[in-house]
């Protein structure tokens, strides 16, 4: 039973007292309030607003695996699978479809240099890259045209995302305007990630809004509909998350920082969101580095 239901019923219980005891203006002041707390409408909880469309987000808490660096068998317990774009979605699982949105996959450098040179950031030197992930070159948002051209490409492969059995698209480095020694700006990269949003949404999948805190505030205005974050907790960064998107946040935490920031997020954040712990290079298992817990 609601606290709610508890409190009407104790009132009922002490009106009737009041009416039987003869004490007929006490029990009518009594039936008043009662009558506007009943017409009051309740408090407004969080806004959580779900998407139209068939869309569905990630179990709220459920356990997650974070498979980017190869597919396996998931862990007993596990409700979600993040993997690979090109990588088969995990029978049975709820599926996010990963998907390097912003920059190249280094693989794919040499292809989008042959077919689509025009759409890499480029400065006086050439091809802007990633300092942090060498061989990932930025996209280049910075102008309408030059959106909507990646967003073609990139579009592509949140369809197939969806055709191959996803529910959910994680696009990654929204915040390659960052790296981009000021050359993209942040409202640019915000236009480009609106036009994704709206290609998942197209494509009855929920988008995730990947890292970049700083966004958050804008994130459902932009159209995501969850976020995926890394390593919140050593940041100072999973309440700004958490006060966008409620409970909708899957939190990724790496040994590598050791495992404080793990069970720190696991003693203020369990049952509120989702949080799982992998090793740096998301190996599979089986593999000598491969490390996975979730709480």
């Amino acid at each position: 039973m609601t606290s709610g239901r508890r409190i009407l019923g104790l009132l009922l219980w002490t009106y009737h007292q009041l009416v039987k005891g003869g004490r007929l203006v006490a029990a009518v002041l009594l039936a008043w309030a009662m009558t506007a707390a009943c017409d009051r409408p309740p408090a407004p909880g969080p806004v959580q607003p779900v998407p139209a469309g068939g869309i569905s987000l990630p179990p709220v808490a459920g356990r997650v695996d974070y498979q980017l660096g190869g597919t396996y068998p998931p862990p007993v317990g596990v409700v979600t699978v993040t993997r690979d774009r090109e990588a088969p979605p995990a029978a049975g699982l709820y599926g996010i479809c990963y998907v390097n949105a912003f920059q190249t996959q280094p693989q794919e450098t040499v292809w989008w240099q042959a077919h689509h040179p025009d759409l890499l950031l480029r400065d006086a030197r050439g091809p802007v890259s990633d300092p942090g992930w060498p061989g990932e070159v930025l996209l280049d948002p910075r102008t309408a045209q030059k959106r909507a051209a990646v967003a073609s490409v990139v579009g592509g492969w949140v369809d197939g995302c969806a055709a191959r059995g996803y529910r959910a698209v994680e696009p990654d480095n929204l915040d390659s305007w960052t790296r981009s020694h000021g050359l993209i700006t942040r409202d640019q990269a915000v236009a480009f990630a609106r036009l994704l949003t709206a290609r998942g949404h197209r494509d009855h999948l929920a988008v995730a809004q990947k890292n970049t805190a700083e966004l958050a505030p804008r994130g459902r205005a932009v159209g995501f509909d969850f976020a995926v974050a890394e390593e919140c907790q050593v940041f100072n960064e999973c309440d700004a998350y958490t006060a966008a998107y409620g409970t909708h946040v899957i939190e990724v935490e790496y040994t590598d920082n050791g495992r404080d920031a793990f069970a720190t997020a696991c003693r203020v954040r369990h049952g509120r969101v989702s949080i799982v712990l992998r090793d740096r290079q998301l190996t599979p298992a089986g593999s000598p580095a491969y490390a996975y817990a979730a709480c």
